[in-house]
């Protein structure tokens, strides 16, 4: 962007100034002159990494902010953003010489501090980077919540350091990029500045897989001359086309371009092609003056050249959520394909801008939706849960459906609909019975197309989904399940709870039990005894001596009698004083390994369920005899890897007999990807006690089209 580069040889105060003067879209007023040699003054003395003096770069941040339409706040804020962290300056300096608006804006700024400094929790046995880059999401979301205007700054200071990254060590130039790729490019799609996110993209993409990116530029770079060749001749058969079906010449103007380097990377990894098999490398964008002419235009190019209906999408009439507008369409010319998009002038400027265009060129189009930031104000404390589900949200492709009574909703590719009843309301979503999807009697589970009409039947009581919580794709939707599915967890592990006790005083006392947890406001602690042996422990000593007087309770039982003994089935552990002959996995449910479950004793027999089990669920309401059970430590790691097999009989058992040679238990197989009728793209999971996989990487690598090999546990943290 002719923006960015001009940037390149800037480095000193002097030259920055000059070039915020020049963009400024009217004469420095004296606020911003006096926000702008506040900045100078503060940051006297201080560089940066590359020697130039550290005021060149808020100056040149507030450069993209006035770039983008940013007022007289947002240009101070921009200048001073580094002033209250890095400097003597404090927020009240601000307040007093600059007023409560641009206060405001730095506060919020200043909230977004240097995760790397914040400490990881010390039970956490995630990567700590994964968890540093949650905790950066989650403040940023919510400290910019009250002022939309902050973000855009926050997107811009991120710009300008990802222009100057080639100084810093390489360690620090990925961590910087993976985060920028998960983070601050989403943002700047979901507020519609297409401009500021492939610029992003790009290059956090340069700096985290460089080997790809430079394989990926150097065959444009071959092929650039006969890619632009093939430009110029379609384009100038649709100008043709065009003023023969009565559009005036200068009614329009036609853009092209060459698919970006991250997008053919992604597209690449999604469909298991190589560079060649991508269909759409070139695209160009007609924009004209009104609306209608759009219609005119799409109609033109429909009526001369074919187009594949499946690639249509009318985002004019139907808007994305973040305020886009374009009609896409993609049309066969000469054993080629082309995308092309079709915008007015005004559209164009929010495709560009996004919600910046709203100062930039006054709009008052359609602003971005900002529904998203609520729905990510999750008070989780599992901080990977919350990264994992704002990322979703964030980078997404769209549909948008419809309710019975016309309003649209916009959800996620694959969305079912159980998302779209949490869209229209939560209460709605919990209370959900089933579907009717065009009018058709549906499962909430079934996946929605766009353009489908929901309508959704209730029942009359909560019945938690607790299994569907992986079927649902918003966060709304997966949030409120898990919400509703703890708090069942939690009823049953408290009764359970109480059940062992019972059980551990040989089945005498359960009321004697109950009374003690409540007589001692244990009642929303005791759920900890299913989880915590010593906890369990200690609650039995104590009613155990809370019981010593009692000469019924003596009579019965015999205190010697009620140690906890460590018990070892197959992948099991039991804790009970009672002699456990086996452990049984019963028919109703079927619990996989490190699933949360609940153990029933059956005379020397204990009978293993579900936590969520229903069946279990009616016998631990009825004081069923139960028993501490935990997972042995499974010393085995699991991996995914995407594989390109060749579409041919036998091939799928070659490669499974290739991994189980290298101690590998498969566990899952899916055939979900790219299918042409040379390759399929196969999606396995498999487990493996090998400490070095490494050996066995590198023989697959060498022997398969391997597209994706990682550990589930690094799945957000891939190498």
């Amino acid at each position: 962007m002719k923006l960015f580069d001009s940037f390149n040889d800037i480095d000193t105060i002097d030259k920055a100034t000059e070039r915020l003067e020049n963009i400024l879209f009217y004469s420095m007023t004296p606020k911003v002159r006096n926000a702008l040699n506040s900045c100078i003054a503060a940051h006297e003395g201080q560089v940066r990494k590359s020697g130039i003096p550290y005021a060149v770069h808020p100056i040149l941040v507030s450069c993209i902010v006035a770039y983008y339409g940013g007022e007289e706040s947002m240009i101070c804020a921009a200048l001073l953003h580094d002033v209250v962290e890095d400097t003597e300056y404090d927020i009240e300096w601000i307040r007093d010489e600059f007023g409560d608006d641009v206060t405001s804006l730095v506060d919020s700024l200043t909230k977004i501090v240097d995760i790397r400094k914040e400490e990881f929790p010390s039970n956490s046995d995630t990567n700590e980077k994964l968890v540093a880059a949650a905790l950066s999401f989650r403040k940023m979301l919510l400290a910019s919540i009250q002022d939309i205007r902050a973000l855009v700054i926050k997107i811009s200071d991120r710009m300008h350091n990802m222009l100057t990254l080639d100084v810093l060590p390489e360690h620090k130039q990925r961590r910087i990029s993976e985060e920028t790729l998960v983070v601050y490019a989403p943002i700047a799609h979901r507020l519609g500045i297409s401009s500021i996110k492939n610029e992003l993209e790009d290059k956090s993409f340069y700096y985290i897989f460089r080997n790809d990116y430079n394989k990926i530029n150097n065959y444009l770079n071959e092929k650039k001359q006969n890619l632009t060749l093939k430009l110029n001749n379609f384009i100038a058969k649709v100008s043709s086309l065009l003023m023969q079906g009565g559009i005036v010449e200068s009614n329009f103007r036609i853009e092209s371009r060459i698919k970006r380097p991250y997008s053919i990377f992604l597209k690449m990894q999604k469909k298991g092609v190589s560079i060649d098999e991508i269909l759409d490398l070139l695209a160009i964008r007609i924009i004209v003056n009104e609306n209608i002419d759009c219609y005119k235009v799409l109609g033109i190019i429909h009526l001369n050249l074919k187009p594949i209906i499946s690639r249509f999408k009318d985002y004019i009439a139907l808007p994305k959520e973040n305020g886009y507008q374009t009609i896409h369409t993609t049309v066969f010319d000469e054993s080629s394909i082309f995308e092309i998009q079709i915008r007015t002038d005004k559209m164009h400027n929010s495709a560009e801008f996004g919600v910046a265009a709203h100062w930039k060129y006054k709009n008052t189009g359609i602003l971005p939706s900002t529904d998203w930031l609520n729905n990510l104000q999750y008070q989780d404390n599992n901080i990977e849960e919350f990264y994992e589900m704002a990322k979703n949200e964030l980078y997404r492709e769209d549909i948008i459906v419809f309710s019975p009574a016309g309003d649209t909703y916009t959800l996620p590719a694959g969305a079912v609909a159980l998302d779209f009843a949490y869209a229209v309301h939560t209460e709605l979503g919990s209370y959900a019975k089933e579907a009717y999807i065009n009018n058709q009697k549906s499962s909430l589970l079934t996946t929605l197309r766009s353009g489908d009409i929901v309508r959704i039947i209730t029942s009359s009581h909560l019945e938690p989904k607790c299994t569907w919580i992986d079927a649902v794709k918003t966060s709304r939707a997966k949030s409120a399940l898990k919400l509703q599915c703890s708090l069942k967890i939690k009823e049953i592990e408290q009764k359970s709870a109480i059940n062992i006790l019972s059980t551990i005083f040989f089945d005498h006392n359960l009321n004697v039990v109950e009374a003690f947890v409540k007589e001692h406001n244990l009642t929303s602690q005791i759920p900890k005894a299913t989880k915590d042996l010593d906890f369990l422990i200690d609650i039995k000593n104590r009613i155990r001596n809370n019981l010593k007087n009692n000469v019924n309770f003596i009579s019965k039982i015999r205190l010697d009698r009620l140690r906890l003994k460590k018990q070892e089935f197959d992948n099991l552990i039991i804790y009970s004083n009672h002699t456990i002959s086996e452990t049984l996995f019963d028919y109703c449910c079927h619990p996989k390994h490190n699933d949360e479950v609940l153990a029933i004793k059956n005379g020397s027999k204990v009978f293993i369920h579900h936590k969520l089990c229903e069946r279990a669920f009616l016998e631990v309401n009825e004081g069923a005899r139960m028993v501490f059970v935990n997972w042995k430590e499974d010393k085995s790691t699991s991996y995914k890897i995407i594989v390109a097999l060749e579409d041919k009989k036998g091939t799928l058992a070659m490669f499974l007999n290739t991994i189980v040679k290298y101690d590998c238990n498969v566990i899952g197989i899916s055939y979900s990807g790219y299918k042409n009728q040379f390759m399929t793209t196969c999606e396995i999971i498999f487990e493996t006690p090998l400490n070095d996989i490494k050996p066995l990487k590198d023989m697959l690598h060498k022997k398969y089209k391997v597209i994706d090999f990682f550990g589930l546990k690094d799945a957000y943290t891939q190498k």
